[in-house]
């Protein structure tokens, strides 16, 4: 297998797919080239179909995918808010490259499902570009645990416009404005997530003891708003400051380990609380017997997560990574860490200077423990690697 990244800052769209695309050829030869993945700014939207019917007829890929994003990840930058493009691509042989569209109609409720898999295929993952205002994704990962149990789905949601039909997705020479775009990649390749929801465990493990949807009533058999305030009353007073807009819910989703560390937690946000009731609001679903923990959101967290599960990932497989593709979250970047390229620097640091490339997302997907989910405030990243034969 090989890989290739190239960026261009120039913010005409069809100068700019032009010394992508040969910066790419550049670097893989005459080499087919199986999956291109292209990731651009607000500022290419209009002229997306330039960018597209550009790469498609230079490169000739088996499959291009991409998306606009908030900004554009491409090698050790992160290009927030300046024109970029960046594009990715990969020579894959022995591996099997399945493209996928999906729409959605609320009117019928239903799904439109192009080009998936037969249903019950085990081998392969997914890589998943959705449109945040007309995919309800929720569904969609449901749909794939059903179809596909056990298939890991990584990706992000589009960025870079605030309403419905300002995002852009690219299947091949098509330009699209709603739906959702992927690839079902199996054979000779393994791709492992590394999905960094930036965290680190405060106050006392509680059992739900008695929840309804998202309402958590009580845990261990106390109102779940007294536990609250009790875990933030044993906090200091930084952590306090940080509490008041960071604090989040960890739900253990392997409820049969020995013991629960970073990465066996959904982290999820706190929504709101009722002092009448003592309930406590969350962003997902919780049920009774659940194993639940308080966590916090900073910077330093962040950072430690992400360089401790890319450390992880690396000592626990013999292959290395050899191209890797990073969906962040909006919510990251210099908003959150301070200074420019904290996700992408940090992770070419841990795995050398691979080609990565990737997008500013309004959500990403990665899975926890054996299933997928939508996250926020997460990195997903998927690495590419050699399969162990």
């Amino acid at each position: 297998m090989r890989f290739a990244v190239a960026l261009s800052k120039t913010a005409a769209t069809e100068s700019a797919a032009l010394t992508v695309a040969d910066d790419i050829r550049a670097q893989l030869g005459a080499d087919p080239i199986d999956l291109v993945c292209v990731f651009f700014s607000a500022h290419h939207v209009a002229t997306a179909d330039v960018l597209a019917q550009v790469l498609t007829e230079t490169l000739q890929p088996i499959l291009l995918i991409g998306c606009s994003g908030e900004g554009v990840i491409a090698g050790a930058e992160e290009l927030e808010t300046v024109p970029a493009i960046t594009v990715w691509a990969a020579a894959l042989p022995d591996v099997n490259v399945h493209p996928l569209r999906s729409s959605f109609s609320p009117t019928q409720d239903q799904f439109t499902l192009a080009g998936w898999p037969e249903p019950g295929v085990e081998d392969g993952s997914f890589l998943l570009l959705a449109d945040p205002f007309t995919t309800p994704v929720q569904d969609i990962l449901g749909l794939l645990e059903e179809r596909y149990p056990g298939a890991k789905a990584i990706g992000g949601l589009a960025g870079g416009g605030q309403e419905p039909g300002m995002n852009r997705l690219v299947l091949n020479d098509q330009v699209l404005e709603d739906g959702l775009v992927g690839v079902h990649l199996s054979g000779a390749i393994d791709i492992r997530p590394v999905i960094s929801q930036g965290c680190r465990l405060i106050g006392e493990r509680f059992v739900v003891t008695k929840a309804e949807r998202n309402l958590i009533h009580e845990l261990g058999g106390v109102p779940a708003l007294e536990r609250l305030e009790a875990v933030y009353e044993s906090l200091t007073g930084e952590d306090r400051q940080r509490a008041h807009r960071a604090l989040h819910l960890g739900i253990v989703i392997d409820e049969h380990r020995n013991r629960f560390e970073r990465g066996d937690f959904l982290i999820r946000n706190l929504l709101g609380a009722d002092r009448t009731t003592g309930a406590v609001a969350i962003g997902d679903v919780v049920q009774e017997g659940q194993t639940v923990q308080f966590h916090l959101r900073d910077a330093e967290s962040a950072t430690e997560d992400l360089n401790a599960l890319l450390t992880t990932d690396r000592i626990r497989h013999r292959h290395p990574p050899l191209g890797a593709l990073m969906f962040s979250c909006c919510g990251r970047g210099q908003g959150l860490f301070g200074r420019p390229n904290h996700d992408a620097a940090a992770t070419t640091d841990r795995l050398g200077s691979i080609p990565l490339a990737g997008f500013f997302a309004q959500g990403e997907i990665g899975p926890v423990g054996h299933r997928n989910f939508l996250h926020g405030y997460t990195a997903s990243i998927a690495l590419f690697a050699e399969r162990d034969r």
